[in-house]
């Protein structure tokens, strides 16, 4: 089969990104992070690039949530689901009994200086975007569409769910399901049209680094700094109970043998959790003295889980021998071979049933009834 021409980069920024384990989130995230602390006043320039730099990350989410809904068939549905729970056990519910527990311990105030509303905040959600990124270099079908534990962690109804049992809150589960539409849509779609499935398969790659910077504009340095030490404490923590359990899930639960460090990249803090303890502190006042600390120190492990997770998903990966980054890599090369075939074939048919393109002027293609 004939492979179309190689392309050449002058500077290779997206095999760069490609070269830091989840860096097609991370880095576009950094770099919107300081965009959005020290100059604001691009994004607020108005019209497509306030609409692409500042506010496209829901968005774009969604097209990459139906996208990935898409692939999910009735054949994998199974193995998705599966690891999607185990995701929720291991990466939400597990960590967040653990610190309630600690909480009704030593109380809401925390231990050395972090609070149990910074803690729980901290590991009780993920952040989907790495987690893509991250299955889509190192994962298979069924560890991107267990993207879904994300949608069902993202926000704070786990939060709310956990501090909030005593019926402190009312659990918003009209949003929630909102989360999950596009997903089951994507679902239905691909199932539906397999050849929509795969013309919407590189749209990851697409909307990835762009959804992230996005959603790094809303994560001010400043606050990154005002959690400094104890922020920085909150985010290794929650790297290292949440990757832990998350790992044992893959291993024990799911067994995934080799493959198992996968789960440790869901061990992340999402970036909207830090208006979380905003959230947790309107809906039980008795939570609103820690809320400013919290939310400085939220934000320090947003970036600290982003960083750590997946280098520490690689690394045991590498270690135990289930790195499949280059046969993934050699998977989509094929498969953009097939689609430019396939497009190369579809614009000849087009020609074949149009004679009136690709004709020179003045001249016509031979009829049944005479002769060119």
């Amino acid at each position: 089969m004939a492979v179309g021409p190689q392309i050449t980069s002058r500077v290779p920024l997206f095999d760069g990104m490609n070269k830091i384990p989840g860096g097609l989130m991370l880095i576009p995230l950094i770099v919107g992070s300081i965009v959005g602390t020290f100059a604001p006043g691009f994004l607020d320039l108005g019209n497509f690039t306030t609409a692409l730099f500042r506010d496209s990350a829901l968005p774009l989410i969604g097209v990459l949530i139906f996208a990935t809904g898409m692939q999910i068939t009735l054949r994998t549905s199974g193995p998705v689901l599966a690891t999607s729970g185990v995701l929720l056990l291991t990466k939400s519910i597990i960590p967040a009994t653990l610190v309630v527990v600690l909480g009704t311990v030593v109380g809401i105030e925390g231990i050395l200086g972090v609070s149990i509303l910074a803690l729980l905040v901290g590991m009780d959600n993920s952040n989907g975007g790495i987690w893509l990124a991250f299955t889509g270099r190192y994962g298979r079908e069924r560890d991107r569409g267990a993207y879904i534990a994300s949608a069902v962690n993202d926000g704070p109804f786990f939060s709310l769910l956990f501090l909030g049992a005593a019926g402190l809150a009312d659990i918003p589960y009209t949003l929630l399901l909102a989360a999950v539409i596009p997903l089951l849509l994507g679902i239905v779609v691909g199932n539906l049209d397999p050849r929509w499935t795969e013309v919407m398969r590189p749209v990851p790659n697409i909307v990835i680094p762009f959804f992230a910077f996005a959603l790094g504009t809303g994560i001010d340095l400043g606050n990154v700094v005002t959690g400094g030490l104890s922020g920085i404490v909150v985010g290794v923590i929650a790297v290292l109970l949440t990757g832990t359990t998350t790992y044992l899930g893959f291993r024990l639960l799911l067994r995934r043998g080799k493959e198992s460090g996968i789960g440790i990249a869901s061990a992340t803090t999402a970036g909207n959790a830090i208006a979380t303890p905003a959230i947790v502190g309107a809906a039980d006042p008795s939570f609103a003295p820690y809320v400013e600390v919290a939310t400085a120190q939220v934000a320090s492990a947003v970036l600290v889980s982003a960083v750590l997770a997946p280098l520490l998903a690689a690394w045991v990966l590498k270690r135990q021998g289930g790195d499949r980054s280059h046969e993934i890599a050699a998977e989509a090369d094929a498969e953009a071979v097939l689609a430019h075939d396939a497009a190369t074939a579809a614009a000849a048919h087009d020609l074949d049933l149009d004679p009136g393109r690709g004709a020179s002027p003045g001249r016509r293609r031979p009829t049944d009834g005479g002769a060119a």
